[in-house]
Formats: structure tokens, C-alpha cells, sequence
């Protein structure tokens, strides 16, 4: 696990980051990793936890083998309207029995959706995905599930509020792998000038590249101008010592014939007061930022989700020029536009800093070099 690295460029247009640059700049959110590293394990959880009360949920599913739980649940005409946790995990689907451990620390916390007379009557939505990370420990069977959830949600409950979020090897990104590059978890965050906060945390573990095969830069950060491109020599070395690793891992897995299954995850959030619809393009439009710093994305063998959440603790525009309903209308347009353009934004860093933030694992699951061992700090 890796400390947060510092900001590797500007957010792109005038937003600053947040205090933190993470997904619980975001007030309410709390983060909370579990993994598991030795005994042929190289998986984890990470779970994302709303304010008591929850907070207004939405999903976009765009890859081509998506491993998901309770995302009908969020269909903006369904009648859950909010949810108390997100679940992103390893394990591929097996790695969903995860959730099991969050709903029962849920149902124990008397937080869910009220089905009875009783408080204690709730039934938890929450809202899953998974990545494919099976085997990269060294053991097929080796997942996450009901215990290590447990772990995820009670260390995102024990967590400070506003406080850092770790990244890279950690949680479910553990055993995350992106173009033959060490994966792992990333996050960002940009305050709006209405003071609205819109942030992203990452999972990468993605089939396409992060780097520019040519130049060794990190696609999401081209426009970060010429330091973001690696000398010619350091890119030459990076590229042959990369093949290397290739073969090496493709010796380990000829046995179990393991796929090149992927899948990057991602919730992106705001404290501004969105609708279902409104969180859902919220969503949509993250994917955005996805596509930037990954190339190519949505496959047929990666399954990439990105999750919304609205905290509602903001209103989405100033409530002056909502008197009038035609200027009322376009203000409120025109701030939602800045909230969606932001959440592009933010995942884009996201998974740049997963990328600087992930460490070279060598194990007998294959060897996957990291970013910065390749490359440089």
C-alpha cells in the first residue's frame, strides 16, 4: 500500500483539488480498504460508506463482461431512492460474497431500507461490482468474501471524517493489473467556485493501456505538457523491461490458462443536490474521463462500472435566480454541466494516481511491474 503521491498536474480547467484530493473531500463519504497478500491471496475490498440516511445512487455499466450486484436497484424508476454503502471488490464474481459481510454490519447498525414496524426491520441496499483479479496471488480459489467485507466497512466506519484515503496496492485494487502494469486504486477530488466538491476513487485494473505505448506517457496525463513525457532512453529501457515481465507472467499462468480479464471500477461523487436522473448522467458522463486515461476501454473483456452518489448537502445552483423560471432553468443547466465536466475530470486523476500510486508485485501469480519502477517518480 502507497502513501497518496503528490498531485501529478493541475486538474484540467480552474478547480482546485480538495483538502485531500479524495473521494472524502466529498463531506459524509467514508473509505474503507481490506486485503488479503499472502497464502497465494492478491485480492481485496473496498468500501465506499454514505452518511447515516444514505445518499441518492445511480450506476453506468459500459463494459462488456461486468461482474455487478443491486445495480437494477438503482434504476431511477425503482423504488429504493437511496443507499447506505458502495461494494467495489476482487474475486471476480465470486469475490461479490464480499457484500454479505457489509449488509450484515449494516443490518447489526439498524441502517438500511426500513421494511417493518421494528428499526432493526431494514434490509440494506448495496450496490457491488467486481474486478478480475483471480489466480494473480498464486492460488485460483484465493477471493474475498463475507469476513474480509466486514473488515472494509467497519475501517471505512472506524475512519475520520474528511481524513486521506490510501491508494495503490490496497483494497480492490490489490490484485489489480492495467496493460500489464501493477493496477490499483486511485482518487480525486476538485471544488467547484459554487463550492460544490466533486471527487472519484478508482479501482484500475484495466485490459487497455495507461501509457502511451510510443512514449511512455500516461494517457491521462498528455495534457500535462512535456514533463510528462519520459526521455527516449528511460522509455526504451522501461519497454524492454516490460516485455520481460510479460513472458515472465505469461510462464507462471500457461498452466491455469488464465484470460486477459480486466474490469476497472469507479464511484464518483458530489455534495450537490442531484435527482436519480441527474446522478445517473453523472455517472454517464465519468466514463468520459475513463476513456481519457485508458486506451482502449469498455471491451468485451473488461466489465467497467462507474457508481454516483449525491450527498445532497449542497443545493445544485443559488436559489436567486431560480425565481425567474426561464434564467432559473439554464442556472440550473449550467451548474449541473460544471458538476458532470468535473466528474470526467476527477476520474481521469484517479486513475493517473493509481497508476503512481501502485507498487510492483513479483509473485507467483505473475510479475507485474509498477509505473513508477518502470518510469520514475
Amino acid at each position: 500500500m502507497a502513501d497518496a503521491p503528490q498531485q501529478p498536474h493541475a486538474p484540467h480547467g480552474p478547480h482546485l483539488p480538495g483538502p485531500h484530493d479524495a473521494l472524502t473531500d466529498v463531506v459524509g463519504l467514508r473509505v474503507g480498504h481490506a486485503e488479503r497478500t499472502s497464502g497465494g491471496y492478491l485480492t481485496g475490498t473496498t468500501v465506499v460508506l454514505a452518511p447515516e440516511g444514505g445518499a441518492v445512487a445511480a450506476v453506468d455499466v459500459r463494459g462488456g463482461g461486468p461482474g455487478t450486484r443491486e445495480t437494477d436497484a438503482l434504476d431511477p424508476r425503482n423504488l429504493v431512492q437511496r443507499v447506505e454503502a458502495v461494494v467495489l471488490t476482487g474475486g471476480s464474481a465470486f469475490g461479490l460474497d464480499a457484500v454479505s459481510g457489509v449488509m450484515a454490519w449494516l443490518e447489526e447498525h439498524r441502517r438500511g431500507f426500513r421494511v417493518g414496524a421494528d428499526p432493526a426491520q431494514v434490509v440494506p441496499i448495496v450496490p457491488a461490482a467486481a474486478l478480475f483479479d483471480l489466480g494473480r496471488g498464486g492460488d485460483w480459489r484465493a477471493r474475498p468474501d463475507a469476513a474480509l467485507g466486514r473488515v472494509a466497512v467497519e475501517a471505512a466506519a472506524h475512519s475520520d471524517p474528511r481524513s486521506p484515503v490510501a491508494q495503490g496496492n490496497t483494497g480492490a485494487g490489490t490484485g489489480a493489473v492495467a496493460g500489464g502494469l501493477k493496477g490499483g486504486v486511485g482518487t480525486a477530488s476538485a471544488v467547484l467556485d459554487s463550492g460544490v466538491t466533486v471527487a472519484a476513487l478508482a479501482a484500475v485494473n484495466s485490459a487497455g493501456d495507461l501509457a502511451d505505448p510510443d512514449t511512455g506517457a500516461l494517457y491521462g496525463r498528455l495534457a500535462g505538457g512535456p514533463a510528462a513525457f519520459p526521455s527516449p532512453e528511460v522509455h526504451a529501457a522501461a519497454q524492454r523491461r516490460l516485455a520481460e515481465t510479460r513472458d515472465l507472467s505469461r510462464a507462471r499462468a500457461a498452466a491455469s490458462l488464465r484470460p486477459p480479464l480486466n474490469t476497472t471500477l469507479a464511484v464518483v461523487a458530489t455534495d450537490a443536490a442531484l435527482g436519480r436522473a441527474r446522478t445517473h448522467k453523472l455517472a454517464g458522463v465519468a466514463h468520459d474521463g475513463l476513456a481519457r486515461a485508458v486506451r482502449p476501454v469498455h471491451l468485451l473483456s473488461d466489465g467497467d462500472t462507474v457508481f454516483a452518489l449525491s450527498t445532497s448537502t449542497r443545493p445544485l445552483a443559488p436559489e436567486e435566480p431560480l425565481a425567474d423560471p426561464v434564467f432559473g432553468v439554464h442556472a440550473e443547466a449550467g451548474a449541473l454541466n460544471e458538476i458532470l465536466a468535473a466528474g470526467a475530470d476527477v476520474l481521469m486523476r484517479a486513475v493517473v494516481k493509481a497508476a503512481l500510486a501502485a507498487e510492483t508485485v513479483d509473485g507467483p501469480g505473475g510479475c507485474f511491474p509498477s509505473y513508477r519502477d518502470l518510469y520514475g517518480g
